[in-house]
């Protein structure tokens, strides 16, 4: 199956494409050069097959092969233990931004399930590892930012040290979200937080940009900055 697989994202491969990927993943050179669409397609081929055959343990040459192995854990109808048994080994093996978010935009978790699943992305608290740590956060971003999680959500954010960038652009990512979800939170937690100095520009740099942030909130920060926000 991982012959045949490589043979189909071969024939889909489109140089173009893969020298702009390669400028949006620097330092990944393992790239094939085949659209997102088409690995979807892939995944869904694979998924009708013993798709459990691919997920055992390999060799994965190409991102494109990171990618489906990824997208097959993400959508495959497996019980959540089994799911996270892969992600667990998945994990690990990440190497790009691209992936890591890709990837964690593509799970559907029922309300009961999120429990298991906070406690499984809390492990990566204490990593070391920049896309352990990216992990985490992006989870956080999709999955829980929900009321129930939004103060423990707040408590890792602020308790990460690391100078990592593609963590540090998450973080801020994050909290851009999180504004347009609980405008006030988060400005009482920019008032009086301990992220970088790069996380907290960042944050401040993609709430100006969202489109969701009022114009007169971003005149207001402009000016006078978040201490400037009233509730």
């Amino acid at each position: 199956m991982i012959e045949e697989v490589r043979e189909q994202l071969f024939q889909l491969q489109d140089l173009d494409y893969q020298k702009f990927q390669r400028n949006l993943c620097p330092g990944v050179s393992h790239m094939i050069g085949v659209r997102i669409p088409d690995l979807r397609k892939i995944v869904k081929k694979i998924l009708k097959q013993d798709f459990r055959i691919y997920l055992a343990p390999h060799e994965n040459r190409f991102y494109e092969e990171m990618m489906i192995e990824g997208l097959l854990i993400a959508t495959s109808k497996i019980a959540l233990e089994e799911k996270l048994n892969y992600l667990k080994k998945f994990v690990p093996k990440i190497d790009n931004w691209a992936i890591c978010d890709t990837v964690c935009a593509s799970f559907h978790f029922s309300k009961a399930e999120l429990p298991i699943v906070w406690n499984f992305c809390k492990q990566y608290q204490k990593s070391k590892k920049e896309f352990e740590l990216r992990f985490l956060v992006v989870m956080m971003m999709d999955y829980f930012l929900i009321e129930e999680y939004q103060e423990q959500v707040l408590q890792i954010i602020d308790s990460l040290d690391c100078d990592y960038y593609y963590t540090n652009m998450a973080v801020a990512w994050l909290l851009s979200v999180f504004y347009t979800k609980n405008r006030k939170r988060v400005i009482l937690y920019l008032r009086e937080n301990h992220l970088s100095p790069f996380a907290y520009q960042k944050t401040i740099q993609k709430i100006l940009e969202s489109n969701r942030v009022s114009i007169e909130d971003k005149k207001i920060i402009r000016n006078v900055g978040i201490k400037g926000l009233e509730f």
